[in-house]
């Protein structure tokens, strides 16, 4: 069979393309999140348990980020010595443990979310709504393709129902909570005034 050496040309570039771009993304929110006390992983982490709730088993917590339950243990271990999160057995089944977020976690989530925020609309900025729609879109079907590589038979669709992205309130979820940590809101005792763009 003979390849289409342009078709294989693209299929390169976009191999190497997506490496870079998550390797850059990484490189540039790692120092952000620092000035918070905490990693890009941690973040993530953090970020799921806000939208999944406040107790959280490791598994569930590894469906929400799509990664291994073994990665996610590793990560959790790390955040329980730095104090951002506890572990907790639940009361009925000892054999369960559930992943809480501290004082400390929860204020270093709340204070990095507004910087986190204003980095990818920046890193966005070029792109017209209506790519970004697109962009959404195409790394959806590119991480679908990929987790049923890694397993076969996976349920795809469980795992688009638990990814922070797909929650349907996500956007009114992240306003509350941007608005109830800004200096303004808090001079005026938690009152908002105009709703974020």
């Amino acid at each position: 069979m003979k390849v289409n050496s342009e078709s294989e040309n693209t299929v390169l570039k976009l191999g190497i393309l997506l490496h870079r771009v998550r390797d850059l993304l990484m490189m540039c929110e790692d120092p952000i999140f620092s000035k918070y006390g905490i990693t890009t992983e941690q973040y993530a982490v953090l970020s799921t348990m806000k939208y999944h709730g406040s107790a959280i088993r490791v598994t569930d917590l590894a469906l929400g980020l799509e990664h291994s339950p073994n990665s996610v243990s590793m990560i959790v271990d790390r955040m329980v010595k730095a104090g951002l999160v506890t572990r907790k057995r639940d009361r009925g089944d000892r054999r369960v443990v559930y992943v809480v977020s501290t004082s400390k976690g929860e204020n270093a989530h709340k204070l990095a979310t507004p910087a986190a925020l204003g980095f990818i609309r920046e890193i966005l900025s070029p792109l017209s709504y209506e790519d970004k729609g697109t962009l959404v879109s195409l790394l959806e079907v590119v991480r679908d393709k990929t987790l049923n590589y890694l397993n076969p038979g996976v349920d795809i669709e469980k795992i688009r129902r638990n990814s922070v992205i797909n929650q349907p309130d996500l956007t009114k979820r992240l306003k509350q909570y941007l608005l109830s940590s800004t200096p303004q809101t808090k001079r005026q005792g938690g009152k908002k005034e105009k709703p974020i763009g």
